[in-house]
């Protein structure tokens, strides 16, 4: 299988290199040299780690942010918990607005200039959806079908995925574990979507895709899961989930599941729908420029040099990279780097256009005076990252 496609002159801007951080690896190194600007820091000796970020950008132009916990300490397989943070200063400085109980794995989106939050109440759970109408300082209550309790026979998984608008209607991907049985190998692929007009917190708005299953054979066998889907349109015009794919190689791949015009039907040619994808083996996020023309994503690669089997564990460097196609994937620039494994990484990123900028908020595993984090997966930061003038970034595949 072929490396990532990379571009030989290396032109980063100054103000872009900030981002970087490439300073040995030291239990001990104070909090301010986290890079970016941290929202949120959550010491790895609570027991409670930072996961799942998620940003949007209110009508006015106040950012939101949002993680929730997890960690032997959490209550994630029960009803989790979110945290909500707002900035008036794009993105220099934070407040923290509210915490949702029962909220896990959620997006944050804005609608018809309401506020949104859309994901699983727990570990495996039901889909809720709830609505702010005042930049997320206080929320609408998920109690029944009418109210935001979307499906209610719970085992749905997802990350803060993007929530697309298409032909008069909201997309966003979401997969069912069934049977209710261990992590990923049961995940089913499936797509929910609601008309733009409609009752976002009516159950009844919603429709779904069948859930595809996957099967351990693809891929020339090296399938452990597909999960944590992006909703977006093809170059066709037709609607993908482009999934994360879960691998022993090194050499990592997405999966891209066509759906139906309806939305009623998703399907897998598992011959054609893999394709090559720096990052694959964990969460990205992917969003079309009309500007550009090309389809842009923030996912943590693989670099050469820590290249190993099991690519889903290695989270230590975070790269901007684009595709015109969504087939052919190029690494643009590296955008955050630590040369530690094992407990540093730069995750589960989040992120918006921003005029010619990129606004991001990363799951970030680093040191803090305290320890560090317990491991790369298990965060203790959610981190905020503007990327200047991103669709000039070409870069060698360098550590800054």
């Amino acid at each position: 299988m072929s490396q990532p496609r990379i571009l030989g002159s290396r032109v980063v801007s100054a103000s872009f290199l900030f981002l970087a951080w490439t300073a040995a690896a030291s239990a001990g190194e104070p909090a301010a040299k986290v890079p970016g600007v941290v929202i949120d820091h959550v010491p790895a000796s609570t027991g409670l780690y930072v996961g799942s970020p998620s940003i949007a950008v209110l009508p006015e132009g106040t950012y939101v942010a949002s993680h929730d916990f997890f960690g032997p300490k959490s209550k994630e397989f029960e009803k989790a918990r979110t945290a909500v943070f707002g900035s008036s200063d794009r993105g220099k400085s934070w407040k923290k607005l509210s915490e949702v109980h029962g909220a896990f794995w959620s997006s944050l989106f804005v609608h018809r200039s309401a506020l949104y939050l859309l994901g699983p109440d727990r570990h495996h759970g039901n889909i809720l959806i709830r609505r702010s109408t005042d930049g997320g300082v206080t929320w609408t209550e998920p109690k029944d079908r009418a109210t935001g309790l979307l499906r209610d026979n719970g085992e749905y998984h997802c990350a803060p995925m993007p929530v697309l608008e298409h032909a008069g209607r909201l997309w966003r991907a979401f997969e069912w574990r069934h049977p209710p049985v261990g992590w990923g190998i049961n995940y089913r692929s499936g797509m929910l979507s609601a008309a733009v007009d409609a009752d976002l917190l009516n159950a009844d708005s919603w429709t779904n895709t069948n859930f595809l299953p996957s099967d351990r054979a693809w891929n020339g066998g090296d399938m452990g899961a597909w999960l944590e889907g992006n909703a977006v349109v093809a170059p066709d015009g037709q609607l993908v989930n482009v999934l994360r794919v879960q691998t022993r190689s090194p050499d990592e791949k997405a999966a891209i599941v066509r759906i139906s015009a309806d939305g009623k039907t998703a399907s897998f040619d598992p011959a054609t729908g893999f394709v090559d994808f720096p990052g694959g083996a964990k969460k990205f996020t992917i969003r079309f420029d009309p500007q550009s023309k090309r389809y842009w994503s923030l996912a943590s690669i693989v670099h050469p040099k820590h290249r190993a089997a099991n690519p889903g564990g290695i989270r230590n460097t975070l790269a901007l990279t684009c595709s015109a196609d969504l087939r052919q994937w190029t690494v643009r620039a590296i955008v955050l780097y630590h040369p530690d494994v094992r407990k540093h990484g730069f995750q589960y990123v989040d992120w918006l256009f921003d005029g010619d900028d990129l606004i991001a908020v990363c799951r970030t595993a680093h040191d803090d005076g305290q320890g560090g984090a317990h491991n790369a997966h298990d965060a203790n930061y959610l981190t905020f990252h503007r990327i200047h003038d991103f669709r000039s970034l070409t870069s060698a595949l360098e550590e800054p």
